[in-house]
């Protein structure tokens, strides 16, 4: 196994586990299998369970298949996004699943991979791309967009207060013929336009990285679109498990799985629901799970994490 294998933990891996009710022949869909941490205690924890591990990221693919070729015909990977997991069923000739499961936050191998550039600790290139194979990098998003186009998106996705003039010394370097390319140019720029002080608990590019990287991976787009594709691919009392780490992903679960469970959000005097709200799934979290603080000593980059689940209805 990888040395960076071993020094990745998962993340609410024993509330996963203890949401789940498999039988032998069961098959669980892991949307974003990362290190195959939350596959790998699922097949160890009910014989005869069959996972189909999704990823876009080839490298962790890798590792996961590594880690978990022990489970032989048990496990299997397949490269692709998780918001293609309808198609990836179809592929994989699979009807419907038991269970479904995301953990939607970055790994610790990309984080801490220096050529991938999701990190400020490190001088990278400006990439940020899950699938390296496809897409066009955070440099080349900065290039693309304008000032107003590159503030509102760190506002929206990292609710950085000052974007704006963030923003303005982005493209005040590019229109100066110097684009900003790497993570620590970007990183001195920000923190030029934010500032900051000695009592501050993050760095001040913390946000800024997280709205550029959940923009050039899309991730808030294409969620709600997942979870509705995953309520379709499960059996009744088919169980859907999502991990979140931001407070605007949280909030597209959240509010994806109230419709599923029948709530309308049509304006209250509108005379019929429009909106498409039709109960089939039961929310069985009325709040997130968060880690434990235990958990969270152990692992600091669990402390964000949301844990919400919801189960398909029989009729």
């Amino acid at each position: 196994m990888s040395d960076a294998t071993v020094g990745h933990t998962s993340v609410l891996l024993d509330e996963i586990v203890g949401f789940l009710d498999l039988s032998i022949d069961s098959v669980v869909i892991d949307a974003t299998l990362g290190f195959g941490g939350h596959s790998e205690a699922i097949l160890q924890r009910f014989d005869g369970t069959r996972v189909i591990g999704i990823d876009q990221d080839e490298q962790a693919l890798v590792f996961a298949t590594e880690r978990l070729g022990r489970f032989g015909e048990r496990f299997q990977s397949v490269h692709s996004n998780f918001s293609d997991i309808r198609e990836v069923a179809a592929m994989e000739k699979l009807g419907f699943a038991d269970a479904i499961i995301a953990d939607l936050g970055v790994s610790s191998m990309q984080l801490d991979d220096p050529e991938r550039g999701f990190s400020f600790r490190f001088d990278a290139p400006l990439d940020m791309r899950m699938d390296t194979s496809t897409g066009e990098t955070v440099a080349e998003l900065l290039e693309r967009l304008d000032e107003t186009e590159i503030a509102d998106l760190i506002y929206r996705y990292g609710e950085e207060r000052k974007s704006r003039r963030i923003a303005r010394l982005i493209t005040e370097r590019r229109d100066s013929g110097q684009p900003v390319q790497t993570t620590a140019e970007l990183a001195r720029l920000v923190e030029k336009a934010v500032g900051r002080s000695p009592k501050d608990k993050i760095h001040p590019a913390t946000r800024t990285f997280q709205a550029l990287r959940i923009a050039v991976n899309d991730e808030l787009g294409i969620l709600a679109k997942f979870i509705n594709d995953s309520a379709d691919l499960l059996k009744p009392n088919g169980t859907l498990c999502v991990i979140t780490f931001h407070s605007l992903e949280d909030r597209i679960v959240k509010q994806t799985f109230q419709k599923l469970s029948g709530k309308c959000f049509c304006p209250p005097r509108i005379p019929r629901c429009v909106c498409g709200a039709v109960k089939r799934v039961e929310t069985l979290t009325r709040k997130p799970v968060v880690p434990t603080e235990a958990e969270m000593n152990a692992n600091p980059r669990s402390r964000s994490a949301k844990l919400r689940v919801c189960r398909k209805l029989t009729n």
